[in-house]
């Protein structure tokens, strides 16, 4: 069973037992979060294709740890100018283990 859930504007396939990395959501380790976005979800021999979510359905996770990403470098340039910026970014993220998907 697996299913596609959207969250931080970002659509994720997740199966249970799998691991995700997700922009940053509120909670502490070990937490739970539930996401109820659930664009599609697969079973046995069925698959139910939201409109534009599926109605009682959620994917239950645990959060494993609120980490940054990699640093992403900006750089801008004028040719003949003399105009030079660097700038930086790491963005927030949420390690997440997917514990169980729960369909209607």
């Amino acid at each position: 069973m697996y299913a596609i859930v959207q969250t931080g504007g970002k659509q994720y396939k997740v199966e249970k037992g799998s691991t995700i990395l997700v922009e940053r959501l509120p909670g502490q380790t070990g937490e739970e979060v539930v996401l109820d976005n659930i664009l599609l979800l697969s079973g046995d021999d069925k698959v139910s294709i939201g409109r534009p979510k599926v109605e009682g359905a959620k994917v239950v996770a645990e959060v494993v740890r609120q980490t940054r990403g990699s640093k992403v470098i900006i750089f801008k340039k004028r040719s003949k100018k003399g105009y030079k910026k660097t700038q930086g970014h790491r963005q927030n993220l949420t390690e997440l283990k997917i514990k169980d998907i729960v369909g209607n």
